[in-house]
């Protein structure tokens, strides 16, 4: 069992940065896949960056370039650093964990609040 919780959300300005964390308990967080997704009101949930337990990374293309995923072994967290937000960036964040072998993540947490807006 891994459990996920994300904080750093809030309002911030276009343009701005924010970094969202998420911190995990459990077992043999350092194997998982952390990933983070995202869903704004009337969407469905769309994924935006994982990173694997070799440190490989992937993005959505539309974030590409803004957004760094990374993770810290140590500390059982995993982070997203968002650069130069744009108010289509404005959801709710959540956190995942897959494990090696799987296709959909096994674990989710709560979720954060970004909202990109002047």
């Amino acid at each position: 069992q891994v459990q996920l919780a994300e904080s750093g959300g809030g309002l911030v300005q276009p343009g701005g940065s924010l970094r969202l964390s998420c911190a995990a308990s459990g077992t043999a967080f350092d194997i998982y896949t952390m990933g983070w997704y995202r869903q704004a009101p009337g969407k469905q949930r769309e994924f935006v960056a994982n990173i694997d337990n070799g440190g490989t990374t992937n993005y959505l293309d539309s974030v590409k370039g803004r957004f760094t995923i990374s993770r810290d072994n140590a500390k059982n967290t995993v982070y997203l650093q968002m650069n130069s937000l744009k108010p289509e960036d404005t959801a709710v964040y959540y956190c995942s964990a897959r494990n090696p072998i799987g296709v959909i993540p096994n674990y989710w947490g709560p979720g954060t609040q970004v909202t990109v807006s002047s």
